[in-house]
Formats: structure tokens, C-alpha cells, sequence
């Protein structure tokens, strides 16, 4: 099994907010903070 790229990581994290494929308000932040991290990391490290 491959691992996804951050890229990737980022596109499926973004998906699951925007369908709303969440279990509660606080799983919604932890995924908002999560994409914000891959994307601040990705535009700084890259």
C-alpha cells in the first residue's frame, strides 16, 4: 500500500470539511488545523 503525498493528504482533508464528513464541531476544527499545518509546511519547506 503507498502512502499519499502531502498534496494528496491535503486534497482528502480538504474534501471530508467541504462534504462536511465530520463527527462533530471539534473533529471540523482539528481538520481545519490539520489542512492549515500541511499547507503552511508545504509553502515554507517546498
Amino acid at each position: 500500500m503507498s502512502q499519499p503525498s502531502a498534496q494528496e493528504l491535503l486534497m482528502h482533508i480538504e474534501n471530508k470539511i467541504a462534504q462536511g464528513d465530520y463527527k462533530d464541531s471539534v473533529h471540523k476544527i482539528t481538520l481545519i488545523t490539520a489542512k492549515d499545518v500541511i499547507r503552511k509546511v508545504l509553502e515554507t519547506e517546498f
